[in-house]
């Protein structure tokens, strides 16, 4: 009943954490607020995945608009007849899975840039010196120094990328709840007549 009751505000609560994304995952293509790495080519190839940007954030905006749309109870006082019901319950786990998609492919290439590294400027030249290391530089700080080039590269890098796991992992989490509680209302719930319709019943078996 909990998560009935609080739809609208899952819902809703997509909105800032994919304007988030969009942000964070557009910091990613300016180290240090510097735009010639950018233009070179000398970012991740990660960043060019558009994770934070497109999939959990434009797409979510996208989805979060459908939902809070759908869910407002205008709609669905439109739709009292089992089967449209149905269909309405239907259409919503539909959206809420969509969105445990486009989420969930933001975490997974989110954490592949983290486990890689950045790609920076090193004394044997450009590249991802932390490649093979499969996520081991993340608490070795002393190896971070090879990198000169973006400054603070791997800083950037870690920091960027874990908050965009952060969203994104809220983003699953919101949609997976969302998920599960229309699943309970297609399995198990009950089919609920309008009160104009009650009475009229009521009247007639009178």
């Amino acid at each position: 009943m909990g998560l009935q009751k609080c739809r609208g505000c899952l819902s809703c609560l997509l909105i800032p954490l994919a304007l988030w994304s969009i942000v964070v995952n557009i910091l990613l293509y300016f180290p240090n607020g510097k735009t010639s790495y950018a233009t070179s080519n000398q970012l991740t190839n990660y960043v060019w995945y558009f994770e934070g940007i497109c999939f959990s954030g434009v797409m979510m905006l996208l989805l979060a608009a459908l939902l809070i749309t759908l869910e407002r109870d205008t709609f669905y006082q439109c739709c009292q007849s089992e089967s449209c019901n149905k269909t309405y319950r239907v259409s919503l786990f539909v959206l809420a899975l969509l969105g445990i998609a486009f989420s969930g492919y933001s975490v997974i290439i989110s954490t592949l840039g983290l486990v890689q590294g950045p790609f920076c400027n090193t004394p044997a030249g450009w590249g991802y010196i932390f490649k093979d290391t499969a996520g081991g530089y993340l608490i070795e700080y002393s190896s971070w120094s090879q990198c000169i080039e973006p400054a603070h590269a791997v800083e950037w890098n870690i920091i960027l990328f874990s908050i965009l796991i952060a969203l994104s992992g809220l983003q699953v989490i919101i949609c997976f709840l969302k998920v599960m509680a229309e699943l309970k209302q297609i399995l198990c719930g009950t089919y609920s007549q309008s009160p104009i319709k009650m009475t009229k019943k009521s009247l007639l078996q009178k």
